[in-house]
């Protein structure tokens, strides 16, 4: 069969998918020979649809075949084998839908003709309860929190939802493909089956004698000019024109034609497309980026202009002063009271109170100079700016005079005691990062991740969002989540 027969079938099949004539679709398909693994995933959905549940994993066995590394076909064939109470086999059918994704957040197959977004929250929300209905509720647990780390929006609640259930013991609802999406063909391609005549019949298409009908072979006639192109607008005056928008999550490329962003980059929105993709650019670069990832940035006011009560001020200046008129509102000084320069009185200088120098060891030991009884916050953000910190997660220790042990500053009221003691406006202070101890165990799924086990003690170096921490420990260097740690209390 030809590519052409093919194609054509497969239009026809999906017309009539989207009619929900799933019969006609399923005779359309048939008559396709050695098809594709899309269309045999589009066969495989429309017989779950039918609840034809064998069938249907037998048409998800020959889609996987004949492409190993369709993650969407290890999901569908998971929901298809866990509808057939067939637990085990659906969880490695989630486990490996998800190792697929090499640990990004979605794949999304809008390239390849599917209107679908397979999330990872939502793979691990079914392989958490693949575990629980195989009794296996730690390991549902697990997942489930793993799954939060990958949650992004707000619509994905589901997984919320499902950590309460775990934590009861209860099972939860399984999350099912979007029934009515089916691997599409191109548009264009389609567009291209339909027969053209390119020759057709001789027939005037422009002459200067009016009402010619002449479709013969004539002399040369005059040609009319061609209009003059309109010239394309350049895409840094469309930058110019767009409205700025900020960046609300880190958002990393499945392909070539998406931009990868981070959290509180600064993009300007060139196209909002109806398929909630919208067309940004950033440095220069312009790419394609989930709508709802950006938010609009509030435009600055424009500056009020003068009231028109306040007359504008006089254009000319001001006449010479009348000559024996005094003015009475400028003082007069006798002479009497000009000090002669051999009677000036010696004037009392103030001492100004010299800064306390405060020694700092940390990374290295520097020495700044400050205002004595300085705020334990302020002392902070100085400390902070010296060694360029972006975040305040530091712990102040003071040497105490009559203890002799390194106490941690945690409060004004102990800064206040320590400025007490300071002599000779020398203060010595030790700096260290804040210590926090690991709750569960950490295993990397980027390379930017920091992994951990369980009671592991952990040093901060500072705060990345709401949900991201990044930290040092044991020699390397990475970002956590923020809920698998626990602050240590400090006396």
């Amino acid at each position: 069969m030809s590519l052409t027969d093919t194609i054509k079938l497969w239009d026809e099949a999906i017309t009539a998918a989207d009619q929900r004539q799933w019969t006609t679709a399923l005779d359309t398909f048939a008559a396709i020979r050695e098809p594709s693994s899309k269309i045999c995933f589009n066969v495989g959905s429309l017989r779950l649809s039918l609840g034809q549940l064998n069938e249907a994993e037998k048409e998800f066995d020959k889609s996987i075949s004949r492409d190993e590394h369709l993650a969407v076909a290890f999901f569908q064939r998971g929901i298809t084998l866990y509808k057939n109470e067939k637990c085990e086999e659906a969880l490695r059918d989630f486990k490996e839908a998800f190792n697929l994704l090499r640990g990004n957040q979605l794949i999304d197959y809008k390239q390849l003709g599917l209107r679908y977004k397979l999330c990872a929250c939502q793979v691990l929300h079914n392989l958490a309860l693949a575990h629980a209905t195989l009794q296996e509720w730690d390991n549902a647990e697990q997942v489930v929190k793993k799954a939060l780390t990958f949650k992004t929006e707000a619509k994905h609640n589901y997984v919320d939802q499902a950590l309460e259930a775990v934590s009861k013991r209860e099972l939860f609802q399984l999350l099912l493909f979007p029934e009515g999406e089916f691997f599409r063909p191109k548009k264009q391609v389609v567009a291209q089956l339909e027969k053209q005549d390119f020759l057709g019949e001789a027939m005037v298409v422009a002459s200067i004698i009016d009402k010619d009908a002449f479709s013969g072979f004539a002399p040369l006639q005059p040609v009319a000019p061609e209009p003059v192109p309109k010239r394309k607008v350049s895409e840094k005056f469309k930058t110019l024109q767009s409205k700025p928008y900020r960046v609300l999550f880190n958002f990393i490329p499945s392909n070539e034609m998406e931009l990868e962003l981070q959290p509180g980059n600064i993009v300007f929105l060139l196209e909002q497309g109806q398929d909630n993709w919208a067309t940004v650019t950033f440095n220069d670069k312009t790419g394609l980026v989930p709508y709802n990832y950006i938010e609009p940035l509030e435009h600055i006011k424009a500056e009020r202009s003068p009231s028109p009560d306040i007359p504008a001020p006089p254009k000319t200046a001001a006449p010479d002063r009348p000559h024996g008129v005094k003015d009475e509102n400028v003082p007069t000084i006798a002479r009497s009271q000009v000090i002669e320069p051999s009677k000036k009185t010696e004037c009392k200088h103030h001492t100004i109170p010299k800064g306390c120098i405060v020694k700092i060891h940390f990374k290295y030991t520097i020495a700044i100079r400050v205002k004595p009884g300085l705020l334990l916050s302020k002392l902070l953000a100085v400390i902070c700016q010296k060694f360029d910190l972006s975040e305040k997660r530091l712990v102040l220790s003071y040497k105490s005079q009559a203890e002799g042990e390194l106490i941690p500053i945690t409060t004004e009221t102990k800064m206040k005691k320590i400025w007490s003691e300071v002599s000779n406006q020398r203060l010595v202070i030790w700096v260290k990062f804040v210590e926090v101890v690991a709750l569960y165990d950490y295993t990397v799924t980027a390379s930017i991740d920091l992994s951990f086990q369980e009671g592991d003690r952990i040093q901060v170096l500072a705060q990345v969002n709401d949900n991201w921490l990044e930290g040092q420990y044991n020699g390397n260097t990475g970002i956590f989540p923020a809920s698998f740690i626990k602050e240590l209390s400090i006396a």
